[in-house]
């Protein structure tokens, strides 16, 4: 195993543990299921897997900031902020279907410093840090050499993608040209990019807990990821996970478009 920071190792511990708490929900029948203000689902789940997260970083780094999708935000002290999604595609896990994952990232002076995802369900733990490249359960992984769209896989997560009206945004006209095009999102489709099982993952509308811990590993495993408005950013319109020869390819593409 490569050598890592006390940073990632933690993150990493956090996610299996936090992974190991959802599993004895997963598929549960009687599992409660609430609806949130934005009319989105949320478990209990959820809320118990942030609560473990959330506890354990602020008894080791009480200074650190805390954003996560279900719990207030706790301010910075010292301009460390832990980013945290406790179960990335919960409509999947209450359906239980198994791509769901536990999403941790550390950002520091407004830098993303690490990435972790981890799909208890499937036993795939996908991390990074920054400069030290991506790994899938402790082997480097790498985004493929794809470089024409018609040989390509791309991934989105809403239907939205497909159904919207007729778009001529660069990312838009990929369901058209694609040589495969399938559902596989959420942070799922995602690391399917990052590990070179895909060319392309699309997400039309995300919040910061949903893309951060995404973004260092795509990055790091050779990737792009950008918005709609093709800047790399966890508060954009939206993320799009690319291999670096399609990737590059569309960020010319939207600059020419805006």
């Amino acid at each position: 195993m490569q050598q890592m920071s006390s940073d990632l190792q933690l993150a990493i511990e956090l996610a299996e543990e936090a992974g190991r708490l959802t599993l004895s929900y997963f598929s549960r029948k009687s599992l409660q299921v609430f609806t949130k203000r934005d009319a989105t689902p949320v478990t209990e789940a959820d809320r118990n897997a942030e609560e473990l997260i959330r506890s354990a970083i602020t008894s080791r780094y009480p200074e650190d900031g805390l954003l996560g999708e279900e719990f207030d935000e706790r301010p910075s002290g010292n301009g460390r902020r832990w980013i945290i999604d406790p179960i990335d595609g919960t409509k999947a896990f209450i359906h239980g279907v198994p791509l769901y994952g536990v999403m941790i990232a550390l950002e520091v002076e407004g830098l993303l410093q690490l990435g972790v995802v981890h799909f208890p369900a499937l036993r795939e733990l996908y991390y990074a840090e920054r400069g030290c490249g991506a790994f899938l359960n402790d082997s480097p992984i790498t985004v493929s050499s794809v470089a024409d769209i018609k040989d390509a896989t791309v991934l989105y997560t809403e239907r939205e993608y497909l159904l919207d009206p007729p778009s001529l945004h660069p990312v838009d006209m990929l369901r058209r040209d694609a040589g495969l095009v399938r559902g596989w999102g959420d942070c799922y489709g995602h690391m399917l990019v990052a590990s070179g099982r895909a060319e392309v993952s699309v997400d039309k509308i995300m919040s910061p807990w949903d893309c951060a811990a995404l973004i260092p590993i795509v990055l790091e495993a050779g990737g792009c990821c950008f918005d709609y408005r093709g800047e790399t950013t966890i508060s954009g319109e939206g993320l799009v996970s690319a291999n670096r020869a399609i990737g590059e390819g569309l960020l010319e593409e939207i600059a020419n478009h805006l």
